[in-house]
């Protein structure tokens, strides 16, 4: 049995999708039992059960491998970045007693204990709790996920497409390393072959600073560039509000745009991702930003697919 969390969201769907092209008997952890989605009855289905650790470690029971992409992006009332560090614990220590084989855990880019950043302080203390649990593990730490049903580049891509000019924070060249959402969930199924412990960066092929970003995506959708200039952090925070007002989301948060600015999306490793985003854009300049990506939408509603 492979174990998922989240095969009905994003990463997750990739990862559940080889698997059963590989012809693996999977299962997904959810917290959207009932969401539209592409499976059918192809795989089995869960809840998580964070708060009976028992029943969790009996869905766990004698899994081969845990491919693990549960979080959460920012804080909001009804999820923190404090419970899905709780959550994921009792997520690891369930699979160590069930006698999961290996956990293949998905992280981010400069990960730290003592940053100021709750994002990257939540994700460096759960590395070292799976380090430190003697279980075997693969460690993957992607700066940015790029897809169909992704929120960072559609959602940039929206903006374009919207208004004739686009906002930076700052100077804009703080630099992101996206990798192809199907790449990944390739790399995660290799890891879950072996058993040799991994820590690895996980970027693409091209690296962009934020400006060349938003440069990159207006040519290729629209075949002119938009006017680009420079907010402070207060104005462009205080800009995405007024525009989440009207999505009903949120677009970015303060530690969000710290993170950028602070080049924690980007490692000087070499990339492992084949896919060039730029090529990626060019195939689908015709849909992508055609329709907003609401992030808390898909949160509040657990019946809806995530491109709807």
């Amino acid at each position: 049995m492979q174990i998922v969390t989240g095969a009905f969201g994003f990463s997750g769907k990739y990862i559940a999708r080889q698997l059963l092209s590989d012809g693996a008997d999977v299962l997904t952890l959810t917290n959207s039992t009932n969401r539209e989605n592409e499976f059918g009855d192809k795989i089995k289905i869960s809840p998580f059960h964070f708060d009976d650790i028992e029943k969790l470690t009996e869905v766990l029971r004698d899994a081969e491998v845990l491919y693990n992409t549960y979080w959460v992006r920012f804080n909001h009332t009804s999820f923190q970045h404090k419970t899905a560090v709780e959550n994921t614990l009792k997520l690891f220590e369930a699979a160590k007693k069930a006698g999961v084989k290996r956990i293949v855990h998905t992280s981010i880019t400069n990960p730290g204990e003592h940053s100021r950043l709750e994002y990257f302080r939540g994700k460096a203390v759960l590395e070292r709790e799976l380090m430190d649990s003697g279980m075997s593990f693969a460690i993957f730490r992607p700066a940015v996920l790029f897809g169909d049903e992704d929120i960072l580049i559609n959602n940039m891509a929206w903006m374009i497409r919207k208004f004739p000019f686009f906002g930076v924070f700052g100077d804009g060249k703080y630099r992101l390393q996206p990798i192809y959402v199907e790449d990944f969930a390739k790399l995660m199924i290799l890891a879950g072959k072996i058993r040799e412990n991994i820590l690895m960066d996980t970027v693409g092929p091209e690296t962009f600073t934020y400006k060349e970003l938003i440069q990159n995506i207006s040519k290729i959708i629209l075949g002119k560039e938009r006017f680009i200039f420079s907010v402070s952090d207060d104005l462009g925070y205080m800009i995405s509000k007024i525009i989440g007002w009207f999505t009903g989301d949120k677009m970015v948060t303060r530690e969000e745009i710290k993170g950028l600015k602070a080049d924690l999306l980007y490692t000087d490793s070499e990339p492992v991702g084949t896919t060039k985003l730029t090529d990626w854009l060019r195939a689908h300049k015709d849909s992508i930003g055609k329709k907003y990506a609401n992030e808390m939408k898909r949160r509040t509603n657990r019946e809806i697919s995530y491109l709807k």
